[in-house]
């Protein structure tokens, strides 16, 4: 499927059952008209549904689109408008999706009362994007994927663009996949283990027509997800210009971060697209094969909207269910990607009646599929259509983001009553979640902020969400934020909300990286990333979301805190095993130093850790997150050694986390906590 060159022409192949007529249009250096139509004969030229033709004498660099002729029948699913062209979905890259007017694309007249089940005549052929042909040979350097352990595994999760657009970046390529690259020293003194793209697969920025009311200035599509090309990676995201140099410059940012080995994971939306619902733009799977592509209602004419973006694809249809396998397939061989975050990934599971399925098909194939047998799996195990599936996700191969984890963490800290047991829970890997279902700590993707919610700044300074800058009047994200700002709504002046607020971040960082199962951490929290209080910036293309990065020498604390936390956690691997701990390398206990009332009140929680299997390391973990101070009593060390202070959030001199061999030893088996700390003690 798609176009394939050889050394004579190239080969293009498309899929649609009902057509009536297809047309291959090729196109030179302008876009407006083509070169050349090409008609394909269904006598010689269509194989049961796959339309294909090979023509001598072009190659890569060629662009091209099609028109598809078919029947125009909102009413029964099918939505076939020739006027209208259609980009191949198995485009490895694209010229002018940016500058594409999605108005013109939509297959209906706008003007007319029947609304979508009329019919457009308009022609949208010069401002519509084209697919490019593009070389399926590189080289790769010898670079292969990087395989790395889960156990091993520390997520990063940025967005390309925002992470150097901003001028604070001084990086030359700002925005880009360069820019990241350039970029990667950073992150190697960082000490993350992969980064986790947010989508890169190509997508219309301009696509929205709503203002904020603040400026008045036109929002954009920010995060990406309503993927237009599934194989394409996005133009926007390249430095260089040339036809479909943004699929080299992305293959050469894979090999430098693999070279730095950190893995590369993308985050990709395999479950709508930009095409909306029935008053959305034609763009390829409508104008294909709409009823097969599309979970569709009301006799075909409406869209099942599962996704919250408008539509849902048909992910369990054989012929959808192999697309995006193909998909899957070409990012890992030929891209040489690590792993997917699949976004809603709760809609793979459901059958062509829209409903949840046991054992559904996509799922399992995905799991089992030879190619992808050491690609990272993880899904985001909701949807929007209420589907809530952590713990439950079908298959021992997936993982997930634990969104569980997020919440208890946060309202520990925050200081809800009763919360010692939960947080108990998801330091030890959230066995309470995935244990009984045969899984393991891997399962769970820890995190406490991510790009979608409050960054780690704003969830220890807003109670509420500032949203205004997106223009829906504030009732946009979540109103669920388990966040507190400690006294001032935004910045403070205050010193002793600042440090309190700092000690809360410390806390927060130190419970995600302490904890079994795998970290991920969002981009640039780890030196006070700001979004003033927004909690779903999707559509801030703009200092809301660009990552300032004068921030990192104004925090320089909170930055060493972060880097020598995930220094910790890889020097300590009873904190990372992909088992769950057994009794016996876990003893809990109160502030008296006996044994806990789980279901007492009290925001505070203590344990001892002991690694018997390999280093026979022991770690005493007292964390406090009341409004006073509290003092613990421990338990004594492994006999011959000491207590010794290794981290202590409350520390404002340097010396929040040391080495070992530099921590001081404690004189007696007491131990008093300032308010809103942790504290980790090590026996030497």
């Amino acid at each position: 499927m798609g176009a394939w060159p050889d050394d004579h022409g190239v080969n293009f192949s498309i899929f649609s059952r009902h057509a009536s007529s297809v047309q291959l249009l090729l196109y030179g250096s302008s876009q407006d008209e083509p070169l050349a139509t090409i008609a394909l004969d269904p006598s010689q030229h269509r194989t049961g549904d796959i339309w294909h033709i090979w023509v001598a004498g072009i190659s890569p660099g060629q662009c091209y689109a099609y028109r598809i002729d078919g029947a125009y029948e909102p009413w029964t699913g099918l939505r076939f408008n020739q006027n209208k062209l259609t980009i191949d979905p198995y485009a490895r890259a694209l010229v002018g999706l940016s500058s594409a007017d999605f108005e013109r694309a939509r297959g209906y007249d706008p003007n007319s009362p029947d609304v979508d089940l009329s019919f457009s005549v308009e022609d949208n052929s010069s401002c519509a994007a084209k697919a490019i042909v593009t070389r399926r040979s590189h080289d790769w350097c010898g670079d292969r994927p990087l395989k790395h352990a889960w156990k091993d595994t520390i997520i990063y999760e940025t967005h390309v663009r925002g992470f150097t657009i901003d001028p604070s970046s001084n990086v030359e390529h700002r925005g880009t996949y360069r820019g990241l690259v350039e970029k990667i020293p950073y992150l190697k003194t960082l000490g993350v283990t992969a980064v986790e793209l947010l989508p890169i697969q190509e997508f219309n920025e301009n696509n929205m027509q709503r203002s904020t009311l603040l400026t008045g200035d036109r929002v954009r599509n920010y995060w990406g997800y309503d993927s237009v090309a599934f194989f394409a990676p996005k133009e926007s995201y390249s430095s260089s210009t040339g036809l479909a140099a943004q699929v080299l410059e992305f293959k050469e940012m894979v090999r430098e971060l693999h070279a730095a080995d950190i893995e590369v994971i993308l985050d990709i939306a395999l479950t709508h697209t930009a095409e909306g619902n029935e008053i959305g733009p034609t763009l390829h799977f409508r104008g294909l094969e709409n009823p097969i592509y599309y979970l569709l209602s009301d006799g075909g004419r409406r869209y099942k909207n599962y996704s919250g973006c408008g539509n849902t694809l048909n992910c369990n249809h054989p012929v959808v269910r192999e697309f995006i396998l193909d998909c899957l397939r070409y990012w890992a061989v030929e891209m040489h990607i690590d792993g997917f975050r699949f976004d809603l990934a709760a809609i793979l599971g459901r059958g062509e009646d829209g409903n949840l399925t046991s054992n559904a098909p996509l799922l399992e194939r995905v799991a089992e599929e030879p190619i992808l047998r050491d690609v990272k799996l993880i899904a985001e195990a909701w949807d929007a259509g209420g589907a809530y599936l952590v713990g439950a996700f079908p298959g021992l191969r997936w993982s997930e983001w634990n969104g569980r984890y997020r919440d208890d963490v946060r309202r520990f800290w925050r200081g809800d009553p009763a919360m010692a047991a939960a947080l108990a829970s998801r330091l030890c890997g959230s066995a309470d979640i995935y244990q009984r279902a045969g899984r393991e700590p891997l399962n769970s993707i820890n995190f406490v902020t991510c790009h979608d919610g409050f960054t780690l700044k704003d969830l220890v300074s807003y109670e509420r969400k500032h949203n205004q800058a997106n223009g829906e009047d504030n009732r946009d994200g979540t109103d669920a934020n388990f966040s507190r700002n400690y006294g001032v709504e935004g910045e403070a002046v205050d010193p002793g909300i600042r440090a309190r607020r700092m000690r809360q971040m410390k806390n927060l960082l130190a419970t995600l990286m302490l904890s079994r199962g795998v970290p991920m951490l969002l981009g640039g929290d780890e030196f006070g990333r700001t979004q003033s209080g927004n909690n779903n910036a999707y559509c801030q293309d703009n200092e809301i979301s660009w990552y300032d990065w004068r921030l990192l020498g104004t925090n320089q604390e909170l930055f060493r805190f972060a880097r020598e936390l995930i220094a910790f956690r890889k020097a300590h691997p009873v904190l990372s095993r992909e088992e769950f701990y057994t009794p016996e390398e876990v003893s809990w206990f109160n502030a008296s130093g006996l044994s806990p009332d789980w279901s007492a009140p009290d925001p505070v929680l203590s344990c001892v850790i002991h690694d018997a299997k390999a280093t026979g390391d022991a770690l005493c973990l007292l964390a406090n997150a009341a409004e006073e101070r509290v003092e613990f009593r421990i338990p004594p060390p492994p006999l011959g050694r000491s207590w010794r202070r290794v981290i202590d959030t409350a520390v404002v001199d340097g010396s929040d986390i040391v080495a070992p061999a530099a921590a001081l030893e404690l004189s007696e088996m007491r131990v008093s906590l300032a308010d809103h700390s942790l504290v980790v003690l090590k026996a030497l």
